[in-house]
């Protein structure tokens, strides 16, 4: 509970505010020292009137209530907020391989992954930029850099889907935009990631390995999601005879687990839409936004007075005094 306070010593402030507690609970039960004779009922109501009875306790709690927001806010409580992230690039790589077009993850791995980027890009600041590279038999920047999130969540609506997989092209394309927009941290290193999301594997382009290493030599960091189920299929002309043969197309996380291990990024599993909506969330989280401490003592103090100010005024009305 300490580290959640600035000055947690002050908190034993409240063992005063109890002991205010104890005193009152113990007059209330303490015996009239003296006793008066009355001669008549009449008499009785003139000298003892009503007494305020509960009110008087529920005046007495809304002090002590007061007081006790009052310590909590003298002990400086704090509460972590995320702020934006003074990052300056972001690219998102999509896969646009026939693969994507798998029903395994409703209505298509594609559409799926469509929804899920959009909502993604949205949630992140404002003055990030972000860049969007579809892939399939080659990697294309679809949008540069941009603060522009319109044009980014059109450019993810009107993806099409091709043949082949070139992952490491993607990868290669996504430091290059990163090297030329970039701004650079004192440490000279990019302050940029990459987002790639795919089923597959590298099937023609620059192989994985080559990628990952050109992604090192510029100390960028690539997060990668490894999208589907081990069950998804797509039915293929592969004839060209018009009749479609179904063909197996089960994700494949281990290429992407190794990019994003070897490169100092994040990579992660997803099955459903809402697997992946919560896995872009953290990564939102954590490319986008920083976790800071910050001071919530107004919102104690604020409170102690709207009590405080309640308590002081119910005294009035209905004892014709201030507690």
């Amino acid at each position: 509970m300490t580290e959640n306070f600035l000055s947690p010593d002050r908190l034993w402030l409240l063992v005063a505010v109890a002991a205010l507690a104890g005193v009152h609970i113990f007059l209330q039960f303490r015996s009239p020292k003296y006793a008066v004779r009355i001669s008549s009922m009449e008499m009785l109501d003139k000298v003892v009137p009503n007494r305020p009875g509960w009110r008087r306790h529920v005046v007495a709690g809304l002090f002590l209530a007061g007081l006790a927001l009052s310590v909590i806010a003298f002990a400086q409580p704090i509460a972590t907020t995320k702020v934006p992230r003074e990052r300056s690039t972001i690219v998102l790589a999509i896969d646009t391989s026939l693969s994507m077009m798998a029903t395994d993850v409703a209505p298509s791995r594609l559409e799926a992954a469509q929804e899920a980027a959009t909502s993604f890009v949205e949630s992140l600041p404002e003055d990030l930029n972000v860049a969007l590279i579809g892939f399939a038999g080659s990697a294309q920047l679809l949008v540069p850099p941009t603060q522009d999130r319109v044009a980014v969540t059109e450019a993810i609506d009107n993806l099409d889907l091709e043949e082949a997989t070139a992952i490491g092209d993607a990868v290669k394309l996504s430091v290059e935009v990163i090297e030329d927009q970039a701004q650079r941290t004192d440490e000279g290193e990019p302050d940029a990631a990459v987002v790639l999301i795919s089923d597959g594997e590298t099937t023609v382009g620059l192989p994985a390995e080559e990628a990952v290493d050109i992604a090192v030599e510029a100390a960028v960091a690539v997060n990668t999601i490894a999208y589907g189920t081990p069950d998804g299929v797509i039915t293929v002309d592969e004839d060209g005879d018009g009749v479609g043969q179904t063909a197996p197309v089960p994700v494949n996380s281990d290429e992407l687990a190794a990019i994003a291990e070897q490169t100092g990024g994040v990579s992660r599993t997803a099955e459903s839409l809402g697997d992946l909506e919560q896995v872009y969330d953290d990564f939102g989280s954590t490319i986008g936004f920083d976790s800071e401490p910050s001071d919530i003592s107004y919102r104690f103090a604020g409170a102690a007075f709207v009590i405080l100010l309640l308590g002081g005024g119910l005294s009035l009305w209905w004892l014709q005094r201030l507690p």
